[in-house]
Parts: C-alpha cells; sequence; structure tokens
C-alpha cells in the first residue's frame, strides 16, 4: 500500500498533519485472542449491562417482548441483503413488504397516506415541520414543552438554516397536558405548524383535538408526535392533525443503545407531494398481475435539487421490516390487548406512588421522588433500573423522574420500585 501511495513509511503518509494531532505511539489495544475468549470477553461484558434486570425506563425508548418470528423473517436473505429497490422487477418482496407497512400505518394513523420510513422519530419530527413550512409558505412553528425534549434539539438543528424559527409554548403544571392559553397567546399568523405530543414526554394522552382546532383558526397545521407506538392500539387514532411523525421502537426493535430504529411520516393526501422520504405503490404490470413500484420519491436523485423535500435518501427498510412483522403477529386485536396491558401496569405501579400529574396517562408517569440519584441508586441495588430523572430536561421536575410500566413489568418488580419511592 505505502508503494503504490508512492511513500516510504507510514510516518511520510501521515506527514501532512500537525505534530499536535499525530500520536506517535502504537494504540492502546490488546494483543489479539481467539475467538472462544472473545465470546467470553463479550459474555462477560454483557454481565455488566441491563441484562438480568428490572427495567422502568421509558422517555422515548421502551422494553416490550419481541416476538421471535421477527428475527426468522428479517434474517432471510432477499431481505438482509437488499440494498435499495430501484429495480421494482427484482425487488417485489421489499416493495410489498414496504406497501404493507404504510398501509398498516395509515390504519394505525387515521391518515391517508404514510411513506416508507424515516431513519427514526427525532429526525421525522423537523422533516415534518419542514413539510409544514412547504405546505403553508410560512416558516414558524410552535413546539408543545411536553415534546420529547431530544426531538425539540434535533428540530432547533434542522432548523438553524432552514431560515425556520422554532418557539415553544408550555405545559399545564397541573394535569401535564399542554397550556392551551399559553399556545393561543404565542401563535400568530406566521406560524406553519403547531407541534404536539401524545402520550406526551410525560406519558400525559394529551389534549391534541384542542390544539388542532387553535392551529387552524390561524391557517397553521397541526402536527401530532408519537414515541410509544404500542398507545396506537387502544387511543383512537387523532384524524384532526394535519401529519403524523413517530417512533417504531416499541414495535418489535430492540434498544440496542440508541438505534438503529425506524420513524414515520403519515400525512393527508393533500400533503403527498410535500412528504420526505420514498412512498411504495400498487400498480399492475404488463401480464395485468399486481405489482409494486416507487410511486414517490421526491428527493434529489430523482427529481431536480431544487424541488427536492429533504435529502433523505433512504428509509430504515429492514428495521421498519421488523415492525411490520410485529403488527402482522399481534393483529389489531392483539395490539389492543398490548396496549391495555401496558396501561393495567402502569396503573397499578401508579396506585402504590403518587403522580406528579393529574392528567391521564398510558404506560408513563412522573413521580415526585426527591432525591432521584438516590432512589435509582437503592434500585439499582434490588437489580432495578429505575425511572430517569427530569432534571436535566425540566429544572422545575428535578426532584422528579419519568417511570415507564410495560408488559414485560412483574407485580413484585413493581412493588419493589414501590417501596423504595415511597
Amino acid at each position: 500500500m505505502l508503494d503504490a501511495c508512492g511513500v516510504a513509511s507510514a510516518e511520510e503518509l501521515f506527514s501532512h498533519l500537525p505534530e499536535a494531532v499525530r500520536l506517535n505511539r502504537p494504540l492502546a489495544l490488546p494483543p489479539g485472542i481467539s475467538e472462544y475468549e472473545i465470546v467470553d470477553y463479550f459474555r462477560e461484558r454483557a454481565g455488566r449491562t441491563a441484562a438480568g434486570y428490572a427495567s422502568f425506563l421509558g422517555a422515548g425508548v421502551y422494553s416490550h417482548y419481541r416476538p421471535v418470528l421477527v428475527d426468522t423473517v428479517v434474517s432471510r436473505g432477499e431481505f438482509l441483503t437488499s440494498y435499495t429497490p430501484y429495480q421494482a422487477e427484482i425487488a417485489q418482496g421489499t416493495l410489498t413488504a414496504i406497501f404493507e407497512f404504510q398501509t398498516m400505518i395509515c390504519q394505525l394513523t387515521g391518515m391517508d397516506v404514510a411513506n416508507a420510513g424515516m431513519w427514526d422519530g427525532s429526525t421525522a419530527l423537523p422533516e415534518a415541520a419542514m413539510m409544514a413550512a412547504r405546505a403553508t409558505g410560512k416558516g414558524r412553528v410552535l413546539a408543545a414543552k411536553s415534546v420529547h425534549p431530544e426531538y425539540r434539539e434535533v428540530l432547533r438543528t434542522y432548523a438553524l438554516h432552514q431560515g425556520m424559527v422554532v418557539d415553544e409554548f408550555g405545559y399545564d403544571a397541573r394535569t401535564g397536558a399542554v397550556d392551551l392559553k399559553d399556545l393561543e397567546s404565542k401563535i400568530d399568523g406566521l406560524t406553519a405548524a403547531v407541534i404536539v405530543q401524545s402520550p406526551n414526554f410525560f406519558g400525559i394522552v394529551d389534549e391534541v383535538r384542542a390544539a388542532a382546532e387553535i392551529a387552524h383558526k390561524h391557517g397553521a397545521l397541526l402536527i401530532l408526535v408519537f414515541t410509544e407506538a404500542v398507545s396506537l392500539g387502544l387511543l383512537e387514532p387523532v384524524r384532526e392533525a394535519d401529519i403524523v411523525a413517530g417512533e417504531l421502537q416499541s414495535f418489535a426493535i430492540s434498544p440496542s443503545f440508541g438505534g438503529p430504529y425506524a420513524g414515520v411520516i403519515a400525512t393527508r393526501d393533500k400533503f403527498v407531494r410535500q412528504m420526505p422520504g420514498r412512498l411504495v405503490g400498487q400498480s399492475t404490470d404488463s401480464r395485468g398481475q399486481r405489482a409494486f413500484c416507487l410511486t414517490l420519491a421526491t428527493r434529489e436523485q430523482h427529481i431536480r435539487r431544487e424541488k427536492a423535500t429533504s435529502n433523505i435518501c433512504t428509509n430504515q427498510a429492514l428495521v421498519a421490516l421488523m415492525a411490520t412483522v410485529f403488527m402482522t403477529v399481534y393483529g389489531k386485536q392483539g395490539l389492543r390487548e398490548l396496549a391495555l396491558q401496558n396501561l393495567a401496569k402502569a396503573h397499578y405501579l401508579a396506585g402504590k406512588v403518587k403522580p406528579r400529574f393529574s392528567g391521564k396517562f398510558f404506560n408513563e408517569f412522573v413521580c415526585g421522588v426527591g432525591d432521584p440519584e438516590a432512589r435509582n441508586q437503592a434500585l439499582l441495588e434490588k437489580k432495578i433500573v429505575g425511572g430517569l430523572p427530569l432534571g436535566r430536561f425540566y429544572p422545575e421536575l428535578a426532584d422528579s423522574v419519568l417511570l415507564c410500566a410495560t408488559e414485560m413489568s412483574r407485580r413484585a418488580d413493581m412493588d419493589a420500585v414501590a417501596e423504595v419511592l415511597r
């Protein structure tokens, strides 16, 4: 390699780099080890993680059961090794799966059309905001402070060089739902969209319809965000929303230290050409048989750059397939029963500790505990991962944690959590 580059040594190869940034010593890596030693190493490391611990941590990433059929299907070669469905004649399996995915998302969200998926929920939100800005010709969005704080960070990052202004409105300190009076005072005729999450970051089923009415009165769109997809098995779709952006991690996608996940955007028919990503449609082939193709791909690789809606070049097809298999395995009734289990477990736990907010909640709620770090440390000693301390994101809630209970939560562990938190 050095000969091919025309240099005599590795030092000469890197001579263009300033001396201050060069390491000038070997990397601090141990010598190579055998395969069985590597397996033992990772088993030992895995023992230090949350394996074997009960978890009550949610906040956008949830512990749900993953049916074994999911990995069986997504590990098939035609799905696992396929790249991208440009050549429809040899990608019918992938296109069919994406079409089914889009159809199921529409059924869950009550929207007319859904795209083939996004990177994750946090990037789906700013894409939805930019979509609203294009559709309305306005450059200001209003996001509720009860929207996931990391999603709002990503939104501000996107907006920085898009000429888009991001403002926020508060939440009700009693109920945990959006403060509709604060929304009324801050919305104006230049607002492209109002962004509300439900269930929101505090787990509260939010006032989406009321927020939509206020948004529409001022000529703005309503963007509904969700992070806990299992809630869609129980909560009626908010058809007053104009765009729905969300995260499907709950649908058999492992937490995996933060990803990869699968986001989604769904919307009304009239906004379809403003939607980022790609859209798979159903057609017929030359023999009149049902066939699938990329119907819409509004990105610069397919159309003139100035008409592109986004620089998103793909979707999380394999991860979205996990969600598709999950929805197929559970079905409509099964997903409802799963959601009811989550609801029951969370309310059992909430009955033993006092939730901070009075609003109706799904499988998460805020609980005042005094010293969150000390309580979580006490729980760790019982092999339990406690809730998320909220002071990092909400200084006014520094004495509180966000607790989550799913179908994976056992009664004995919930009783132990309640004992420590009380």
